[in-house]
């Protein structure tokens, strides 16, 4: 067995030993709580039953076994009662509240590793909820910190005929795996609707999307041949499987398509995450180093060089009772400090007083 060999035997031991996270986001109707639903039962089918995590704390009812959920956690209708928020605002701020407790399903999912080979975490439908929310990234960077993480994009192909609607699928896919910067995987819902031949060609055919665009008339067509223009390359590293949720059709794809996402994250994903995980920690450390040399004791001279007295009670004076206090000990200070500054002419005019007085008699000595 050569080294190459024994490196890639390595990482698929290492990745087999920790469950693969699946993150499916789709627009709401993709089909995406149903993709999760037959995911899961046809890995149950399987003898390998995952470990399923819902994050949509709107729905009323959920179609497959949820390990966590967040409705146990977060009360959507009171967050929005709470909070006077509308359906949107509530979801986030839900999502916001269940992040600051993730490092408690961490730890559950922890205790399955060993017996769970894939996490399913189900999203909102209001997509942008959670791609560009702090709490989305926030959920997403710890599972990769710690897990192999692979992200599901669930396109509804019915709804994707029209070029227009079709690119505009393609832009919210490119700008979540610039997001996420984790493994991508584009599935072809709804194949037993239409078949998704017409996306796979686009996809790999720039002339025949631009037939396509030759039939349509509005004022987006322009800038959806720009922007096709702009994403071919992108294309050619995009995974995309057709299936159907409803019929269970690419199933057994899709499973092979996540397993050689998580091949990739071990090969080019995690030691970016490692290194980012080990600058966070160096900057925290730092931080607390540095507090800790702020403080430092502080000596107040004596002798010759000692502060007056109005000088010392300025530095020791902390005020407690609000603008009438400051003001009373404002006036004090300057009677204080007038009193000091009498004392001090006082003391020099019987200084020359003295002077005078000795002058005179050793004038009248030597007389």
């Amino acid at each position: 067995m050569d080294e190459s060999t024994a490196e890639a035997s390595a990482s698929v031991a290492a990745s087999d030993s920790k469950p693969t996270c699946v993150i499916v986001l789709g627009m709401a109707g993709s089909g995406k709580t149903t993709f999760v639903q037959r995911l899961t039962a046809h890995l149950h089918a399987k003898g390998s039953p995952p470990y399923v995590i819902n994050l949509d704390p709107a729905v009323s009812q959920v179609p497959y076994p949820a390990n966590v959920d967040i409705r146990d956690t977060v009360k959507y209708k009171e967050v929005m009662k709470q909070y006077n928020l509308g359906p949107n605002g509530a979801i986030m701020t839900s999502l916001n509240l269940f992040a600051t407790r993730f490092d408690q399903a961490m730890g559950l999912i922890e205790k399955r590793k060993d017996s769970c080979r894939f996490v399913i975490l189900d999203t909102p439908g209001q997509i942008e909820v959670f791609t560009w929310s702090a709490s989305g990234a926030i959920i997403t960077e710890t599972l990769a910190s710690t897990y192999p993480t692979v992200v599901v994009y669930v396109m509804d192909c019915a709804r994707s005929t029209n070029p227009v609607t079709f690119m505009s699928n393609m832009l919210y896919a490119c700008s979540i795996l610039y997001r996420t910067k984790l493994p991508f995987i584009v599935v072809l819902n709804k194949a037993d609707i239409v078949k998704p031949t017409f996306a796979l060609k686009w996809l790999s055919d720039f002339e025949s999307f631009q037939e396509a665009l030759e039939q349509q008339t509005s004022f987006m067509t322009d800038l959806t041949r720009s922007l096709s223009l702009v994403l071919d390359e992108f294309y050619g590293s995009l995974k995309c499987v057709a299936a159907s949720a409803v019929t269970g059709e690419g199933m057994p794809e899709v499973l092979d398509a996540i397993a050689a996402g998580a091949e990739q994250y071990e090969k080019e994903y995690k030691p970016q995450y490692e290194r980012l995980r080990h600058e966070h920690q160096s900057a925290k450390v730092a931080a607390q180093t540095s507090k800790l040399g702020e403080v430092s004791l502080k000596e107040r001279p004596v002798g010759s060089s000692m502060q007056s007295r109005s000088e010392m009670l300025a530095d020791e004076r902390i005020h407690l009772g609000g603008v009438e206090a400051e003001d009373a000990e404002d006036e004090r200070e300057r009677v204080f400090g007038q009193a000091e500054d009498d004392e001090e002419d006082d003391t020099e005019a019987d200084k020359a007083s003295f002077q005078r007085f000795m002058e005179q008699m050793m004038g009248a000595k030597k007389s």
